[in-house]
């Protein structure tokens, strides 16, 4: 099974899944100054538990709790990044597509960009 971006599976805003919601809602979330807050708080209760000497199953909590947050995190961030990249490919090839019905350049150059943006496949 191959797993595809949820930008290759689905075009519109309607048609989104509900990972690709929850992804949107998070990232929006997580770029917000609450979200800040809460890491900051995070960061102050691992400081405190070390500071107190706290028992070493508490230290581990904190620990772990910030590992996990560092792993949705990350995958948040790819998220993210992946769709960015897809939404600059399909202006790109847009753009592209409407320079070449523009029709203006040499043989040469459209036979370049149809190359380049992949049209000869879809022809």
């Amino acid at each position: 099974m191959a797993f595809r971006h949820p930008a290759e599976r689905t075009e519109d805003e309607a048609g989104r899944g509900r990972f690709e919601r929850l992804a949107e809602a998070a990232s929006n979330f997580t770029a917000s100054p609450l979200f800040y807050c809460v890491c900051l708080l995070l960061v102050a209760g691992f400081l405190v538990a070390h500071a107190l000497g706290l028992p070493l199953k508490w230290q581990l909590f904190a620990a772990d709790l910030m590992t996990a947050v560092t792993l949705l995190l990350l995958a948040l961030l790819k998220n993210a990044e992946r769709r960015a990249e897809h939404a600059v490919q399909r202006k790109l090839d847009a753009i592209a597509a409407a320079l070449l019905e523009q029709g203006g350049s040499s043989h040469e150059a459209r036979d370049a960009l149809r190359a380049v943006i992949g049209l000869h496949k879809d022809a």
